[in-house]
């Protein structure tokens, strides 16, 4: 092992890694496995037919203490937060005074409890506990817990195998947040997850979460799942990845996530620049995040120059790769708003050699999350 790599941080599930022959790589300041021997396609496609265990403790976690925590958490982010009902959780952005993008988290309002539960982006978990600290001193506090561990169940199997370690835990839907006991051990679980699929966020104490692991990993239908499957699954679900798709350049709008904007928020406009989002949402902007479709086999890779026609350059891929769920390249990435619609022809420049593409709709694979049932105009559910 070299010197970098010595200096590198471990998760609770370190060793497991190792026993199961993960290819172990330097991710976000961590030794995380990027794939097993089963190899990342199988471990992609076994994801979306049965159900896959990913380690992402390396993720930043913390809890949030204040009187008035929602009015406080929402001067950094444009999400609605005093309106998240309790045992629910949210995604939101966090914003600078410039309306660009920190990062994307989520947050959660557990059943009977004061505190916020946050989740941030593990190479970018010491800057946004900082920012969020500083921003919101004399209002909240933040409490990091760098010793819990997070486990992600996904995959349309994930309900039934939880379930036989959780009675009762299959009953939430998506975006519902709960504590539970799962195998014994005290956990936050969340359904939710960063892969398209129905399936479980799990946090627990770091000294649980091996043994946790094992038992979920014992389970006929589960495998393990490393990093390199994770990128493709949620490529393939259209999901920006930070520090690719979205970073500090990069604002709500033209990253197209307006959704994540509270419509109490748009219309108090009282977020970090408010006025000039809300002047983008009703005007446009320059650019515009689509998805792109290769019209050959090649992999669009991030960084590939996109072209109109007569060969201008007018965007940029962000993220791309070979989908194995669409049996076909896809990728994600900026252009100019004026070729932003679905459909629209452009060329990917590769080597110097224009290759055919189109803007196409996201995502890529179908999103299968278990959603609660819409009441019917009588009051009973569909």
């Amino acid at each position: 092992m070299t010197d970098t790599n010595q200096t590198l941080l471990r998760t609770p599930l370190n060793a497991l890694h190792a026993e199961l022959g993960a290819k172990l790589v330097p991710f976000a300041g961590y030794e995380m496995p990027v794939q097993y021997p089963a190899g990342v396609l199988k471990e992609h496609l076994h994801t979306r037919a049965s159900a896959g265990l990913f380690d992402v403790s390396h993720m930043g976690q913390a809890f949030l203490a204040g009187d008035d925590l929602g009015r406080a958490l929402e001067s950094v982010t444009p999400a609605d937060v005093v309106g998240l009902k309790e045992g629910m959780q949210r995604y939101g952005l966090l914003l600078n005074d410039q309306g660009t993008i920190k990062d994307d988290f989520m947050f959660s309002r557990l059943v009977g409890e004061r505190d916020l539960y946050l989740v941030v982006n593990a190479g970018t978990k010491d800057g946004d506990f900082a920012y969020i600290a500083e921003k919101l001193r004399g209002k909240a506090t933040l409490t990091p817990k760098p010793d819990r561990a997070l486990l992600a169940l996904q995959g349309p199997k994930a309900g039934e195998v939880l379930e036989r370690h959780s009675p009762g835990i299959d009953q939430i839907t998506f975006m519902k947040v709960v504590r539970a006991t799962i195998a014994g051990a005290p956990a936050i679980v969340s359904r939710s997850g960063y892969t398209g699929e129905d399936g479980f966020e799990i946090s627990l104490e770091g000294r649980d979460a091996e043994r946790v692991a094992r038992v979920l990993l014992n389970e006929p239908e589960v495998l393990p799942i490393g990093l390199g499957a994770r990128d493709s699954l949620r490529l393939e679900a259209g999901l920006c990845l930070y520090g690719h798709d979205i970073d500090e350049t990069t604002d709500p709008v033209e990253a197209d996530l307006v959704w994540s904007i509270g419509r109490r928020r748009k219309e108090q406009k009282d977020f970090p620049a408010a006025e000039k989002i809300m002047a983008e949402i009703g005007n446009g902007t320059r650019r515009k995040r689509v998805g792109i479709r290769p019209d050959g086999r090649a992999p669009a890779r991030e960084g590939t120059e996109v072209a109109d026609k007569t060969g201008r350059i007018i965007g940029r891929i962000t993220s791309g790769g070979f989908g194995p769920s669409a049996n076909a390249p896809v990728a994600m990435g900026y252009v100019e708003t004026a070729f932003a619609a679905d459909g629209t022809e452009i060329n990917l420049m590769v080597r110097g050699k224009a290759l055919p593409a189109r803007v196409a709709p996201m995502p890529f694979a179908p999103h299968r999350y278990k959603r609660a049932a819409k009441p019917t105009q009588s009051g009973a559910t569909a």
